[in-house]
């Protein structure tokens, strides 16, 4: 990805970049979350802008284009990578986007370890990857409730329903 221009270009940083501007010891209170971010609706606004509440700084981890299609399937993300990232750099309580590119962002959590580790409320605590590393260092697991009703998955199905099948 190249160095993108405006907010995007001061909020997007390698993990080598985030560790050396966010390592330890230091003195905000650093939250991490992340996600593919694939669709970016009201329900992920307000979890990030939850998120970013419980601290100083807000750093979001996010599935590279690979990443995604490993997890969601061949057909994911729908939205790139560089596009997804200027859509969360828009938003204010977005500090700090990093692109990772593994099944879980569990060695990004662990380099970092968090102040705060963030997910949404339709996860438990035990399923949250870098739950223990976060809580052995001292810091905290939150889940933020889920607002009901907004997902990509169910807004990708309200759309494919709305839209006629393409013809060949």
């Amino acid at each position: 990805m190249t160095t993108p221009p405006g907010s995007l270009g001061r909020k997007l940083l390698a993990i080598d970049e985030l560790l050396a501007r966010h390592g330890r010891p230091r003195d905000d209170r650093l939250v991490f979350t992340n996600g593919c971010f694939d669709i970016l609706h009201r329900g992920h606004v307000e979890y990030l802008a939850a998120a970013r509440a419980l601290g100083d700084t807000l750093v979001v981890g996010l599935n590279t284009d690979a990443s995604v299609a490993r997890l969601k399937g061949p057909h994911r993300p729908y939205v790139a990578l560089e596009d997804r990232a200027a859509v969360l750099a828009a938003l204010e309580s977005v500090d700090v986007i990093t692109p990772f590119d593994s099944a879980t962002p569990r060695a990004l959590i662990s380099a970092l370890l968090p102040d705060v580790l963030v997910k949404g409320g339709d996860y438990a605590p035990e399923e949250m990857v870098g739950r223990e590393e976060v809580e052995a260092a001292g810091g905290e697991v939150v889940l933020v409730p889920y607002l009901p009703g907004r997902s990509t998955t169910r807004l990708v199905r309200r759309i494919r329903r709305t839209e006629p099948a393409p013809s060949d």
